[in-house]
């Protein structure tokens, strides 16, 4: 069998539903994130409940107008003479990360585009992030311009402020985030047209506060009734809307650690469970902490721990490349696994999708979409002319 993501439309739908509610009580704008999701056969579903997108990269911005069907709102942290010229062309939104950058390509996108609304890049100097690799406000940053750094005087071109320094974090997190910019740059926040949020809401989830969220964006526009206020979430959009189904292809055994491997990668098809890392949720089991038990002198990656020994139900979850650290300890089934039963990972729609590759040519998992309808619908099938276009 072939391994396969799974969107549910249906909850997919519900999250659509959720922020479109937000949308219409603050009058904010929700866009998608095209670095967290950019299956575009589901753009159709998207545009019923959203008007917008956000990219990172030309191609971004291509498939934006493209495949979605709008300019999108782009930002990049550094522009350069061959890729200004056309995401001037393809954006509403350009947001420029330095004054520098600003003051080399500001005119040329305005040139090509006369309505393009110019923003720059904020950094608050704070964020709640954990993960330092995710935290675009540690020290010596390379994203965006502090208090410090800006002239007292904006450019006449400088329409909006952009500021990102979210990650699945929640409303009241938010509220944190917006008493820094507003005691930090209440000074130019008068003379603006917009200011982005940037992503890193997690407003779908269960234990997201709403109705905070509605309360903190209302009252920012009651104080600064002149922005248009604008989120661009990624995760939010897609969490808890899909899945990946994998196969088990063996089960190995040794100084009492079993190993279930699959025919997916972690490395390939899920790398933000080795890169955040986090422990992925999995379908009829548990996740279980406990010491080492085979002896081994170093922790292994992500600072997981092993299976006990003797558990009949215990496994470790392997991927099917060669890099060693292409696991993830431990899971505690139901059941003993048997070879060819599904394996069936939650949550793996938002960021995993985009960040995949063919790492040992390893087969890439089918692309789905389970309709409201019931009716699973492949919407890609990858081959080997897929790596090998890749390698040509």
């Amino acid at each position: 069998m072939t391994p396969t993501y799974i969107i549910e439309e249906k909850l997919l739908r519900q999250n659509l539903q959720l922020i479109q509610q937000v949308q219409q009580q603050t009058g904010a704008q929700f866009i998608l994130a095209l670095k967290a999701f950019a299956l575009w056969k589901t753009f159709p579903i998207f545009r019923q409940y959203i008007n917008a997108t956000t990219a990172s990269s030309t191609y971004e911005a291509i498939l934006a107008t493209q495949k979605f069907g709008t300019k999108t709102h782009t930002y990049t942290p550094a522009y350069n003479q061959q890729n200004i010229k056309t995401l001037a062309k393809l954006s509403s939104h350009l947001t420029f990360n330095s004054i520098t950058q600003a003051q080399q390509y500001a005119h040329i996108a305005q040139k090509i585009n006369p309505d393009i609304s110019i923003g720059i890049r904020i950094n608050p100097e704070f964020s709640t992030v954990k993960t330092q690799q995710y935290n675009p406000c540690t020290t010596g940053s390379r994203f965006g311009i502090t208090q410090q750094q800006l002239p007292k005087q904006l450019p006449t071109y400088i329409q909006g402020f952009h500021c990102h320094n979210h990650c699945e974090s929640t409303a009241e997190e938010f509220q944190q985030t917006l008493q820094h910019i507003t005691q930090k740059f209440q000074h130019w926040l008068p003379k603006l047209k917009w200011i982005n949020f940037g992503g890193g809401h997690l407003v779908t989830h269960k234990n997201y506060n709403q109705k905070l969220l509605i309360q903190l964006l209302n009252n920012f526009k009651k104080q600064y009734p002149n922005l248009q206020l604008i989120l661009e979430p990624g995760s939010a959009f897609l969490w808890q809307t899909g899945t990946l189904v994998a196969q088990v292809n063996d089960i190995v055994t040794q100084h009492n650690i079993k190993t279930a491997i699959l025919n997916v990668s972690f490395a390939c098809h899920m790398p933000d469970t080795l890169e955040m890392p986090y422990k992925p949720q999995v379908k009829n089991a548990k996740t279980i902490n406990t010491p080492l038990q085979n002896n081994q002198t170093t922790n292994p990656p992500n600072n997981q721990t092993t299976n006990p020994p003797n558990n009949q139900t215990t496994y470790r979850l392997a991927g099917n490349s060669c890099l060693a650290g292409d696991y993830i300890d431990a899971y505690q089934f139901d059941h003993q696994l048997q070879i060819g039963e599904n394996i069936i990972f939650q949550d793996m729609i938002h960021y995993t999708t985009v960040k995949t590759h063919m790492f040992n040519g390893l087969q890439h998992p089918d692309i789905a979409i389970l309709h409201t309808n019931g009716q699973l619908e492949t919407l890609r099938h990858f081959t080997y002319q897929d790596y090998l276009n890749r390698m040509d």
